[in-house]
């Protein structure tokens, strides 16, 4: 079946979401624009919340989780429909004392791994760095979200010459080989600060702190003589995020409560006051079921009743080693969401989540794929379980498949963001009916 021009808009406009969200700040920021944008309201934490049925609202943490939710104008079986994704992607971060001088004349950045990335694919690109920077302003400190949009390191190999076995297999010393190039020469030290304040506008002094990351600056493109593939920076979980939101978006339904959540810290275990580990979602949840007028009992009924989406990204067989996949259970790029399941609990899916989920998708015509990791790979981890921790409810993991997980530069199928987005607004659109573990009713 060949890409539709609705496919291939939808995929560019992920392409420009991702890259006007170089870090979780920026992600966050963007979220922020687009509920402004359709009527939403804010609620900070550290305000009293007026909540009403019919209602659009979102909050966030840290600047970088967001919980957005509309309150259904008809609750005649009170609960909550969520998803949650997460907003960042394995990187470098710039450590706090941020420079390092030689050898030989050169000035180089000292940045540490966040998250499980593929160390090589960052050699040899051009880099930035984007976040937050916290500013002496006045009597007070405050955040300012920084994205640099220019070429200013770069991490260079080691040529071939010098090292012969480079092909025979390498794995870079992250303390030696690493480090991004800053100068040969032309700036010193102190550049790095001073590099920041001059882009905020500030003196170099009022720059107090920061939490940066290394941005790749190679553009993200739709490509293939038929238009099939998508690759970018952040696919994941960036894609999943941008396809729950806009399902979020365009879905209504008056008989729930729909939640959308997007974390932060998923790469590095989420035990942060802002990941999916953290109270927030639950914190959110218990605050809606107040201003509601609701107790605890109802609290807990709906949770009982209630059903979370756990959109992360999905591994693709690889064209190259389709060993590395699991015989019976392998998703392909291009053929739709992937419901993943784990023996061990590292997913959330059990039989009656995926299949609820499947029929969602099979009511929307969204065609659904399986992953199983190999029986002698462990795999990885996601949203679900760890939110459930503090949320206790029915959960299924889904993704979009892709290629080159973590790497700096990822590839996923140009088609299967729009089926995402399919998926999502038809889960938050369906009026789900839950009887504890028996069974469900679709009464949309």
């Amino acid at each position: 079946m060949s890409t539709t021009q609705k496919e291939l808009e939808t995929a560019h406009e992920l392409l420009d979401f991702i890259r006007k969200s170089p870090t979780a700040y920026q992600a966050v920021a963007n979220m922020r624009d687009m509920l402004d944008a359709k009527g939403f309201i804010y609620l900070p934490e550290q305000d009293a919340w007026d909540v009403r049925r019919g209602g659009c609202y979102y909050t966030t943490r840290n600047a970088s989780s967001i919980v957005a939710f509309k309150v259904g104008a008809d609750l005649d079986h009170y609960h909550y429909q969520m998803s949650a994704s997460h907003t960042d992607s394995p990187t470098f971060k710039v450590k706090m004392s941020p420079e390092l001088s030689g050898p030989e004349g050169y000035l180089r950045l000292n940045v540490e791994p966040y998250g499980g990335m593929i160390d090589y694919t960052w050699f040899d690109r051009p880099l930035s760095v984007a976040g937050r920077v916290m500013v002496r302003e006045g009597s007070g400190v405050r955040s300012r979200l920084l994205a640099i949009d220019r070429d200013l390191f770069l991490i260079p190999s080691l040529a071939i010459h010098m090292n012969r076995e480079v092909n025979d297999g390498f794995a870079p010393n992250r303390q030696v080989d690493l480090m991004p190039l800053m100068s040969a020469g032309e700036l010193s030290g102190g550049a790095f600060m001073q590099l920041l304040a001059d882009e905020l506008g500030v003196e170099a002094d009022q720059v107090l702190s920061f939490d940066l990351t290394l941005v790749n600056r190679q553009p993200g493109v739709v490509w293939g003589a038929r238009e099939e593939f998508v690759s970018s920076p952040r696919l994941d979980d960036l894609q999943s995020a941008f396809s729950a939101l806009r399902g979020f978006d365009q879905a209504h339904n008056d008989h729930d409560v729909s939640v959308f959540a997007c974390f932060d810290n998923e790469e590095v275990g989420s035990g942060t006051k802002q990941g999916a580990k953290s109270t927030f979602l639950r914190d959110v949840l218990v605050r809606i079921n107040a201003a509601l007028g609701k107790d605890e009992q109802d609290l807990l009924r709906a949770l009982a009743a209630s059903f979370m989406v756990s959109f992360d990204n999905a591994h693709a067989v690889h064209p190259n080693h389709p060993e590395h996949a699991d015989e019976g259970n392998r998703p392909h790029l291009n053929q739709g969401v992937v419901i993943k399941e784990h023996a061990a609990q590292l997913y959330c899916t059990d039989a009656f989540s995926s299949a609820v989920m499947a029929e969602v998708c099979r009511r929307a015509d969204v065609p659904t794929q399986v992953f199983a990791n190999r029986s002698d790979k462990r795999g990885g981890s996601t949203l679900g379980n760890l939110s459930n921790q503090q949320v206790s409810v029915h959960g299924v993991d889904i993704g979009l498949p892709q290629l080159a997980m973590h790497s700096s530069y990822e590839t996923a199928g140009v088609r299967d963001t729009a089926w995402g987005i399919r998926a999502l607004e038809a889960f938050y659109g369906a009026d789900l009916v839950i009887e504890g573990a028996e069974g469900v009713s679709f009464d949309s």
